[in-house]
């Protein structure tokens, strides 16, 4: 888990050094738009821009239940964070799965990517989809109910 705050908080400390370096020299109109930037970088990389996450288990057993896709990812991913934005407030109706907090999930994701922990993965019916188009996720919610 410590592992996902690492970016969010390298980019605040980053940013902070920046603006203070900036104040320092009297910008302070440019340092605070460099720390407003790197606290909106540190917001958009760290696990808050995500749904709750649950358990593979957990996410699997809902899946089977509704039929809605379960996603794994990882906070910093920015092809996560493409597909989190894309789908917007559909977001919500899909079963996020964090690898870096849930190791049966990172586990799904090697399996289904030859060993690699490649992200986002989206499994739908078992079969899983690497990086797939947002308007597809979509549209298996809504053949989902």
């Amino acid at each position: 888990m410590v592992r996902a705050w690492i970016l969010p908080l390298s980019l605040l400390a980053l940013g902070s050094l920046v603006a203070a370096l900036l104040a320092v020299q009297e910008a302070h109109v440019a340092a605070a738009a460099l720390l407003s930037a790197f606290v909106l970088l540190a917001g958009l990389h760290s696990p808050l821009a995500f749904p709750r996450p649950v358990g593979a288990a957990e996410a699997e057993r809902r899946s089977a239940v509704d039929g809605r896709p379960v996603v794994y990812w990882r906070a910093g991913c920015k092809y996560c964070l493409r597909l989190r934005f894309r789908l917007g407030r559909d977001a919500r109706r899909v079963h996020w799965v964090d690898i870096w907090r849930d190791p049966a999930g990172a586990a799904v994701v090697r399996m289904a990517n030859g060993g690699d922990e490649t992200v986002p993965t989206v499994v739908v019916a078992g079969r899983a989809h690497v990086n797939p188009d947002p308007a597809w996720v979509r549209g298996q919610l809504g053949s989902s109910g």
